[in-house]
């Protein structure tokens, strides 16, 4: 079992940068793939970006990956999700989410952290 707390959240003007923490719990959370989705007002949950155990990342678009970046900390059981430039539609809940290198979906999520942008 992994259990993922997410924090960093809050609410910031737009132009401003965040950094979302995903804490996880477990021995072997070096070999879980790590990833970012999001949830907007009245849209459905979508994929930010993805980091793999061996640290290859993948973004939502070519256009996100300017301004957002995904990392690791192994060593700290940690994944997080720096976002520079923030724009009123960035606004959502951010969620953290684990699954094992071989698994085709994801396994654990967390509770996620509200991001709003003010305009």
């Amino acid at each position: 079992q992994v259990q993922l707390v997410e924090s960093g959240g809050g609410l910031v003007q737009a132009g401003g940068s965040l950094r979302l923490s995903c804490a996880a719990s477990g021995r072997t959370f070096s070999s879980y793939d790590m990833g970012w989705f999001r949830q907007a007002p009245g849209k459905e949950r979508e994929f930010v970006a993805r980091i793999t155990w061996s640290g290859g990342s993948i973004y939502k678009s070519d256009s996100l990956k300017g301004r957002f970046t995904i990392s690791r900390d192994n060593a700290n059981n940690a994944a997080y999700l720096q976002i520079n430039s923030l724009k009123p539609e960035n606004t959502a809940v951010y969620y953290c989410a684990a699954k094992r290198w071989e698994e085709l979906t994801w396994e654990y999520w967390g509770q996620g952290t509200q991001v709003t942008v003010s305009s």
